[in-house]
């Protein structure tokens, strides 16, 4: 029987796993996106989620804490001075997967997880209006419209100075 052995071994040791977790943990917390397979990625987020809400309370014991799964002075600060900052009203969902093929040797299923508030690219921001061929048309007909608008005050215009 199989109980309690949900999670994926990634074909590695239990050392080699927290090991290299710790390090990929560390790589995207200094560099914001990482580029991996895709089970690496999904075990990555069961493992960075927890300690980037752990890193919301800035406490000694939190520090601590987090600083027994990554064991980088650096990337700590970077998580509890930057992400912590940003992150602080989001209830959870830090990081994003997003696919993107296959690796051409041996056809492992790639992508790239990222810290989803530092992605400038997926950010909100006003989108342009949709235009249709109705609107094309309709401002194809206004043109010679405002090209005659243009044109007749500028007629005028030197004949009221004339008249001064």
């Amino acid at each position: 029987m199989r109980h309690n052995k949900k999670f994926n071994h990634l074909g590695r040791t239990a050392s080699h796993r927290a090991s290299m977790l710790s390090n990929m943990a560390v790589s995207l917390i200094m560099h914001k996106r990482i580029t991996t397979t895709v089970p690496k990625a999904k075990a990555l987020k069961k493992y960075v989620e927890p300690l980037i809400t752990k890193s919301k309370q800035d406490t000694t014991n939190s520090r601590r804490v987090v600083f027994s799964y990554l064991q980088d002075k650096y990337a700590i600060t970077e998580l509890f001075n930057v992400i912590s900052a940003k992150v602080a009203d989001r209830p959870g969902g830090y990081t994003r997967i997003i696919k993107t093929g296959f690796r051409a040797n041996d056809n492992a299923p790639m992508c790239f997880i990222e810290l989803v508030d530092f992605d400038e690219n997926m950010a909100k921001t006003a989108k342009k209006a949709k235009r249709t061929r109705r609107s094309k048309k309709s401002t194809a007909a206004e043109a010679p419209v405002a090209e005659n608008a243009v044109e007749a005050p500028a007629v005028e215009a030197p004949a009221e100075a004339t008249a001064e």
